[in-house]
């Protein structure tokens, strides 16, 4: 059992440093990344679909979609405006540092004001290796069940904003709002929220807002152009 965690601690400690690798090619080229994470059917492609369309005219943008198979997700991203690279894991989980590293070198980083990655379906294993993205986003969906900060506290507790999607359909699915926060607030005090329905466009201007402002204070810090 000793070795197996050692080996476990070597993958990704080599993970990590690739991760940082891959932060310092996004920083050289003054691109900002998000990195979404989310259950399957929470609604991450919608949401993706939704920034690209509605922010297309004001940021320059590419999507990195992660998944076991098909370019389902990739074809969605660039319908609705992104430059849309797929990554099919064969099976895997989740991302990883190599996986990205390869999908960016596909990609005009030079061209990219906001680069999205839509890792893997999987409250559990892409939260345990780090990308190099700036931040990441965990979406979340009313009929998941109010009971997933709970159950899934590493993911809950390691990510920068919160998406709730599919808030029209509270009237019709058990949903404790309360519940739901209180146990977000025991793990990660002070995280960004934001409810929203992609369907409907529900509360969708506060988190395009958020989204823009990340990417100004970004190329504010790295003394930038600012954009639109």
């Amino acid at each position: 059992m000793t070795q197996r965690v050692a080996v476990v601690e070597r993958i990704l400690d080599a993970n990590d440093r690739l991760a940082a690798d891959n932060r310092a090619r996004l920083d050289a080229a003054g691109v900002f990344s998000l990195n979404f994470l989310a259950s399957p059917g929470a609604g991450k492609t919608s949401l993706v679909e939704q920034t690209v369309g509605r922010l297309a005219g004001r940021l320059r943008l590419a999507v990195i979609d992660g998944d076991i198979a098909t370019s389902i997700d990739a074809d969605r991203a660039a319908a609705a405006g992104a430059t849309a690279v797929q990554i099919n894991t064969g099976g895997e989980c989740h991302l990883d540092a190599v996986m990205l590293r390869g999908a960016l070198e596909q990609l005009d980083l030079t061209a990219i004001d906001l680069l999205i990655v839509e890792n893997v379906g999987n409250l559990i294993c892409p939260a345990n290796f780090a990308l190099g993205t700036h931040q990441s986003i965990l979406v979340a969906s009313v009929p998941e069940g109010d009971d997933k900060p709970y159950k899934y506290p590493g993911t809950y507790r390691g990510v920068d904003a919160l998406v709730i999607n599919k808030i029209d359909l509270l009237p019709y699915v058990r949903f404790d709002m309360d519940y739901f926060r209180r146990g977000v607030a025991a793990l990660n005090p002070g995280l960004v929220t934001f409810p929203l329905s992609c369907r409907t466009g529900e509360g969708l201007e506060a988190w395009l807002e958020w989204v823009v402002a990340q990417v100004m204070a970004r190329r504010e810090d790295a003394a930038l152009p600012s954009v639109a």
